[in-house]
C-alpha cells in the first residue's frame, strides 16, 4: 500500500493530504501546530477585527472524516530527502514512499540589525495575536498616563499585500479609537519601501489608487527607503531618519524554513526548494515541494519565472502533487503543473480594495474588487470550513457598514459565526517558535 508524509498544515499540505486521503493512500501529517491557519486573514487578528479562534481550525477537526489520515503534532528537527523521512523532536524518524514538503515560509529579515529580535513578523496566528496584545497594551497604558513621543506610532516594513493591508486596517483602528476617545491624538502608520510604489506587482492604476486611499486614511508613505536597523525605541531607514517607535510590523519577505537547510538538496531564490514543472524535486525520486516553501514554475520548459506565493497557488499545488502521486501508483506519467491564475488582490480597507483579474490582468478597485476578493477567500476557505456561508455575511456585513470601523483594542473582537462543535477550538501557543 502506498504511504506519504505531509510536512506542513497550510492550505498547500491539507489540500495534498486531502486529495490523498480521498483516494485511500495511508497519509500522516505533521506539524507543530494542531490547527491549519488561514492566512490571508492575520492582518485582521492582528487589528482586533477578528479573534485568533476564527482563523485557525484544528487538524483533526478538518481531517475527521477522513481516517486515512493520521495528524501528528510535532516539530520537525530534520528531513532527509534521500529516504523520504522527518526526524520528529519526540526522537521518532517516519519514512514514506512519497514526501510532500509543505512547510510554508518564515520572515526574511535579510540580515537588517535588530530585525529579528525587535520586530512583529505576520506570518502566523501567533504571530498577529502577539501583535494585538502588545498594541492593545500600549493603548491602555497611553489611556493611564501621557507617554513618549512616538511611542504609539507603529512601522510597517514592506509595501506588498500584507504591508499594505495591515496598514489601512490600522489607520481605520486609528481613527476609531480617537473618535471613542480611547486614544490621544498621537500614533501614526508609517509604512516603509525601498521601491517606488506600495503593491509592486500590481499596474501603476492599482498602486496609485492605493496610494491615495492610503494617504486618505493617514498612512505616511515613506518610499524609496529601506531599513538600515531595527531597535527596541526607533527604526533607522536609509535615508538618515530615526522613527521613534515600539511597534515595527514586519512584512518584508519572506524565505523557507530552516529545516530545508540540510535536507539534501539545494535551495535556489529565497532559500525556497526548486522544483520541476510537475512540482518534484530533481534528484529526490518520491520528494515534492508545494506552497510558499517552493520556487513554483509558471509553466514547462527552462527558465520560466516562478508563480507568487498565493494561497491559490498553494491549495492548487498540493491538490496537483497528490495527484501527480497518485498517478504514479497507477504506472503513469506525472503531469505539469497548470495553475489556474484567480487573479491578484489586496483589500486596504473598507470600501476599498484593488483587484487584477483574467489573463490580461484588468484591474479593478472599489466594491468589485472587494467581490472578487471575497469570492476567492472563500473558495480557500471552503476546504477547511464548512460554511464558508458564514464568512461571507461577516465579510459583507465587514464592508457594507457605513460607519468607520468600531472595534476597540481592548474589546474582545467581533467573532465570524461558523457554527462549529464547541470543541473545535484550536491550541494557540504564543511563545516564539525554535529555530
Amino acid at each position: 500500500m502506498t504511504t506519504a508524509l505531509v510536512l506542513g498544515g497550510g492550505l498547500a499540505g491539507v489540500a495534498a493530504a486531502q486529495t490523498l486521503g480521498a483516494a485511500g493512500v495511508t497519509t500522516t501529517l505533521v506539524d507543530r501546530a494542531d490547527y491549519h491557519q488561514f492566512q490571508p486573514l492575520l492582518y485582521q487578528v492582528a487589528t482586533s477585527q477578528l479573534p485568533a479562534e476564527d482563523v485557525a481550525r484544528p487538524l483533526r477537526t478538518i481531517f475527521a472524516s477522513a481516517p486515512g489520515v493520521e495528524v501528528l503534532v510535532q516539530d520537525v528537527v530534520a528531513a532527509s530527502f534521500a529516504d523520504r523521512s522527518l526526524t520528529l523532536d519526540d526522537g521518532r524518524t517516519l519514512t514514506a514512499d512519497h514526501l510532500v514538503v509543505a512547510a510554508g515560509g518564515s520572515p526574511n529579515f535579510f540580515g537588517i540589525p535588530g530585525a529579528a529580535e525587535h520586530t512583529f513578523p505576520l506570518y502566523s496566528v501567533a504571530d498577529a495575536e502577539r501583535l494585538r496584545r502588545h498594541h492593545r497594551a500600549l493603548v491602555t497604558e497611553a489611556a493611564g498616563a501621557p507617554v513618549e513621543p512616538g511611542a504609539l506610532d507603529i512601522v510597517v516594513v514592506g509595501g506588498g499585500p500584507t504591508g499594505v493591508e495591515v496598514s489601512g486596517a490600522l489607520a481605520e483602528l486609528f481613527t476609531a479609537l480617537r473618535k471613542a476617545g480611547r486614544l490621544p491624538d498621537e500614533g501614526r502608520v508609517h509604512l516603509v519601501d525601498r521601491g517606488p510604489a506600495v503593491l509592486g506587482p500590481f499596474s501603476e492604476r492599482a498602486q496609485q489608487y492605493a496610494h491615495r486611499k492610503l494617504t486618505d486614511d493617514g498612512v505616511l508613505l515613506r518610499l524609496g527607503t529601506g531599513v538600515d536597523a531595527v531597535h527596541p525605541d526607533h527604526v533607522e531607514l536609509s535615508d538618515g531618519t530615526h522613527l521613534p517607535t515600539r511597534t515595527v510590523i514586519w512584512a518584508g519577505g519572506e524565505k523557507g524554513p530552516a529545516v530545508l537547510a540540510a535536507a539534501g538538496a539545494p535551495t535556489g531564490r529565497g532559500g525556497r526548494l526548486d522544483v520541476r514543472a510537475d512540482l518534484s524535486v530533481d534528484g529526490f525520486p518520491g520528494v515534492w515541494a508545494v506552497g510558499d516553501v517552493a520556487n513554483v514554475p509558471s509553466g514547462p520548459g527552462e527558465g520560466v519565472p516562478t508563480l507568487p506565493q498565493l494561497g491559490s497557488v498553494a491549495q492548487q499545488s498540493g491538490r496537483w502533487a497528490a495527484e501527480n502521486i497518485l498517478r504514479t501508483t497507477r504506472g503513469e506519467g506525472t503531469e505539469p503543473f497548470r495553475y489556474k491564475d484567480k487573479g491578484i488582490m489586496a483589500m486596504i480597507g473598507r470600501n476599498a480594495a484593488v483587484a487584477e483579474v483574467g489573463r490580461h490582468r484588468h484591474e479593478v478597485d472599489g466594491p468589485v474588487a472587494f467581490a472578487a476578493w471575497l469570492g476567492v477567500h472563500a473558495m480557500l476557505l471552503s476546504g477547511v470550513h464548512s460554511r464558508t456561508d458564514a464568512f461571507l455575511s461577516w465579510a459583507w456585513d465587514y464592508f457594507d457598514r457605513d460607519h468607520a470601523a468600531t472595534v476597540e483594542s481592548h474589546d474582545s473582537p467581533r467573532r465570524i459565526a461558523w457554527g462549529d462543535a464547541t470543541d473545535d477550538v484550536p491550541h494557540i501557543d504564543l511563545e516564539p517558535p525554535r529555530v
